[in-house]
């Protein structure tokens, strides 16, 4: 909760600050974006092979204190240097976020049942979605009411009170790495070689490469589908967003009651077939309330996709190798969207909105038809054998 709040205000403080001293220049407006997704593709491989190394509790800790310091020295150099520094309150605390959130995923590991985890990652999806609906608004107030300054301490000041809440956590005790003698660059071959070996583990990063090349075409166009499609003013796309935002809050609750004992890939299934419906729906309507339906259904099913991945990973990936897996196929999903958001801009002067939204669509289903035969598999109950086995 902490580390969102702090992720949110420096977001939108930084966004609104950046358009306001450039009055609103769309190229630093995307160096924003670049500051926030780069470090994905040059440190999540990186970060999640040192994240397998490295204890994971410490690991977080000291991730939200460095984040915290490098936010505060921003600070001071907003008093008395230039406004530029704000691109690296961004960029610094993005780049430790790929240490952080790989040992993340080995704490699910390491404190939970495999019977919990889907539950437990349905509670932490949860929390991402609620912020998702309430960040924006959050960063926007915290801005305008108290400027770039305040807005910079909150955050320094949520990363502090985040690392004092993961202080908390059970010690993590003598970690098995910490006796290897391999260097970082075998353990990434080996990262590799572990994926590529996994069937269940390549089929999802087909899966993420589909969904990540079908979000990217979307996401930069949704404007463009309120106001071309709907033809209804600009200002409109805050419901399909809120829509969007409470389908997906009220995701996460309905995988941890209803669906609560089901398979994590039936869920991924599931997520990926509707989303697709969603998807194709809103390329052909020209009604608001049919749209927003589909955006709700997208919302609803995005906690299914999320938590069915995470859950999967977990369950099939031995606790030695969940950084680095975790670092193969996050770049994967990320690479390919930030791909097609650059290419979307190109397609739609050559192509309507319905076609690149029913393209979207097709992504979606053949993202889906890659996880298909993993449908009826069942996962033993201690997930180091299944490695072992393969």
């Amino acid at each position: 909760m902490f580390l969102q709040i702090g992720i949110w205000v420096r977001n939108f403080a930084v966004l609104l600050f950046v358009m306001e001293q450039t009055n609103g220049d769309p190229f630093a407006v995307s160096m924003i974006s670049v500051a926030e997704f780069a470090p994905i593709f040059i440190f999540s491989f990186i970060g999640g092979t040192f994240a397998d190394r490295w204890r994971p509790k410490r690991t977080m800790v000291w991730c939200d204190i460095l984040s915290a310091i490098s936010v505060f020295a921003v600070l001071v150099t907003l008093f008395v240097g230039t406004w530029q520094i704000v691109f690296f309150a961004t960029l610094i605390s993005a780049i430790l976020s790929q240490f952080s959130q790989p040992s993340g995923m080995k704490l699910f590991k390491m404190h939970m049942p495999m019977d919990q985890i889907q539950a437990g990652m349905s509670v932490y999806q949860t929390v991402f979605a609620v912020f998702m609906v309430l960040g924006p608004i959050l960063g926007t107030f915290a801005f305008q009411s108290f400027g770039i300054h305040v807005s910079i301490a909150i955050t320094g000041a949520a990363f502090l009170l985040s690392a004092v809440a993961l202080a908390f956590l059970p010690p993590d005790g003598k970690m098995e790495e910490e006796s290897q003698t391999t260097s970082i660059w075998e353990e990434m071959k080996s990262g590799v070689s572990f994926v590529l070996a996994k069937t269940e583990l390549k089929l999802l990063g087909l899966a993420f490469l589909a969904a990540g090349l079908g979000l990217g075409f979307i996401q930069p166009l949704s404007i463009f589908l309120v106001t071309e499609q709907l033809e209804l003013p600009k200002e409109n796309l805050q419901w399909l967003l809120t829509t969007n935002g409470i389908g997906m809050i009220l995701g996460g609750a309905v995988v941890m009651t209803l669906f609560k004992g089901v398979a994590p890939q039936r869920l991924l299934v599931f997520g990926m077939l509707v989303n697709s419906i969603g998807l194709a729906v809103m390329g052909l309507s020209t009604n608001l309330w049919l749209t927003l339906i589909a955006e709700f259904f997208n919302g609803l099913m995005l906690p299914f996709i999320q938590i069915g991945i995470n859950t999967m990973i977990l369950q099939r990936t031995e606790s030695t190798f969940i950084g680095r897996v975790n670092g193969i196929l996050m770049p994967l999903f990320t690479g390919s969207m930030v791909l097609t958001m650059s290419l979307a801009g190109i397609l739609k002067e050559q192509f309507s909105l319905t076609v690149i939204f029913e393209g979207a669509a097709l992504l979606f289903f053949i993202g889906m038809l890659f996880i298909m035969p993993l449908y009826n598999q069942k996962v033993t109950s201690n997930p180091e054998e299944l490695a072992a086995k393969n």
